[in-house]
């Protein structure tokens, strides 16, 4: 059996169901999946995740939740929930690993940024493994600018990711399970080029601001972050694509005093003035339910 995918005979092997029930659970969109030139195919992470969810959701629902924000690390969010006096903790190791966290009941919130290549869209419970939480609340923070991060003034006349092989240039990458690791796999694929071509700083940097601090610091000179990065840190930014960041979050959680505080702030003037100073984000939509499960 494909260690990281399986196809539709594999996966009710693995799951012990009939090859029919696997597709009715397709169908509801109830399995995480994928269809690659017509095939369906199964990530073993995302059904091990889905797997789970079904297993702890009734046993989760009665646990207190930590008030902890986990996943991807957002500029403005994280200032955010500073002022708003939240009190949320933060534990931003990347998107996946905030799904797993919240699928543990070990986060109260989650920041996700996850691009589904095959129809550019974004953060779909089924392919992140979330379908099973039957309680599970996916609420739009931003649409954000993400794109090349480089050195004030753009010395090495970067325009396009094309410009990081053909120089060759050192680059900076986040770490396997952030978001903006695999948005970055995905727009290298969209335009022709091999990762492996790359010439990556030998250790992932573990959050924005780490990935600006590199190439602020001359130890690499393009990384791909957001634009509020590169404003926060005076450097020069090439945009390549715009996102959607989410908040996602066990339903009871929403009407939590830390949730609560931080939405209301969001909706302050202060905050919009403050969005508007740091570059990059598109806050129309801040605060919709894009999933209620």
């Amino acid at each position: 059996m494909n260690p990281s995918l399986m196809t539709t005979a594999e996966v009710a092997a693995y799951l012990r169901l009939r090859e029919r029930k696997v597709y009715d659970l397709v169908r509801q969109g109830l399995i995480p999946c994928t269809k690659i030139t017509g095939k369906l195919l199964f990530p073993k992470q995302a059904v091990d995740l889905w797997l789970m969810s079904h297993l702890e959701g009734d046993e989760q629902a009665g646990r207190p939740v930590p008030w902890v924000l986990a996943g991807s690390q957002d500029p403005l969010l994280d200032w955010a929930l500073r002022e708003s006096g939240s009190e949320l903790a933060q534990l931003c190791h990347g998107s996946g690993d905030g799904v797993q966290r919240l699928l543990a009941g070990q986060a109260m919130l989650v920041g996700i940024h996850v691009r589904h290549a095959e129809d550019d869209s974004y953060n779909d419970p089924a392919r992140l493994g979330l379908s099973g939480m039957r309680d599970l609340v996916i609420i739009h923070w931003a649409r954000r600018e993400q794109g090349l991060l480089v050195a004030a003034g753009n010395p090495r006349r970067i325009n396009s990711l094309h410009d990081l092989v053909i120089q060759p240039l050192r680059v900076a990458n986040r770490q396997p399970e952030a978001g903006a690791s695999t948005l970055f796999r995905q727009l290298l694929a969209d335009a022709g080029l091999e990762q492996g071509k790359l010439q990556l700083l030998p250790h992932p940097a573990l959050s924005e601001d780490d990935l600006a601090l590199d190439v602020r610091e001359g130890r690499a000179d393009a990384g791909l972050g957001v634009r509020a990065s590169a404003t926060r840190h005076g450097l020069h930014f090439i945009p390549l694509h715009t996102e959607y960041f989410d908040l996602a979050l066990r339903r009871r959680s929403y009407f939590e005093p830390p949730v609560q505080r931080l939405l209301a702030f969001a909706r302050t003037e202060r905050f919009r003035q403050r969005a508007v100073a740091m570059e990059g984000y598109e806050l129309s939509e801040l605060g919709n339910v894009r999933y209620n499960a």
